[in-house]
């Protein structure tokens, strides 16, 4: 698997897309901080711009630079992540310098994610924070299979990584940890 993700960290850098697994679902990623990348993400899912974009990363101490948390919110995100939550924060003023408008800058909340899912994980980490929305077009059901993104997405995407170990196939949780106490908002 590493010269697969070596392949797909380089893509990322170059402003592609990529199809990876996570512990939910498929995942289509581009680099958060890239722009023009998340821009194009937003077209291949043909997806409203505007709507809000989450993001995964690999450890607690990249979610700590670009999150705003409290003492209850490290507690709660040390007991659920890694794991299928997406949690609603407050971004860092380093996320709003750092991450691509859409993903931090047009809202007051950004979801994040530690997925755990070891390849999602070691893309992060070696990639830095990726989009982390669901492989499909806006409004249809995620691909279950990279066979069904290949069909989807073909050459809007430039690697699509082995759905090993499998996905559950159901959305994480979404969480919201902006207001003063936490609230389960639904299935993301």
């Amino acid at each position: 698997m590493p010269p697969r993700l070596d392949g797909a960290a380089r893509a990322l850098a170059r402003g592609s897309l990529v199809v990876f697994p996570t512990d939910t679902l498929l995942g289509l990623g581009a680099g958060a901080s890239d722009s023009s990348a998340v821009a194009r993400l937003e077209r291949a899912k043909r997806r409203p711009s505007g709507q809000p974009l989450s993001v995964a990363v690999s450890s607690y101490e990249e979610l700590e630079a670009i999150a705003r948390l409290s003492p209850r919110d490290r507690a709660f995100l040390r007991r659920k992540l890694p794991g299928p939550y997406t949690l609603l924060v407050r971004p860092s003023p380093a996320a709003r310098r750092s991450l691509a408008a859409a993903v931090a800058r047009r809202t007051m909340a950004i979801g994040v994610r530690i997925p755990d899912h070891p390849v999602a994980r070691e893309l992060a980490r070696r990639a830095g924070p990726i989009t982390a929305t669901s492989a499909n077009r806006h409004g249809d059901p995620p691909c279950h299979t990279v066979g069904e993104a290949r069909r989807t997405f073909g050459s809007e995407v430039a690697v699509y990584l082995p759905a090993l170990p499998r996905p559950s196939g159901r959305p994480s949780m979404l969480v919201d940890l902006t207001r003063s106490s936490i609230r389960l908002v639904a299935r993301g």
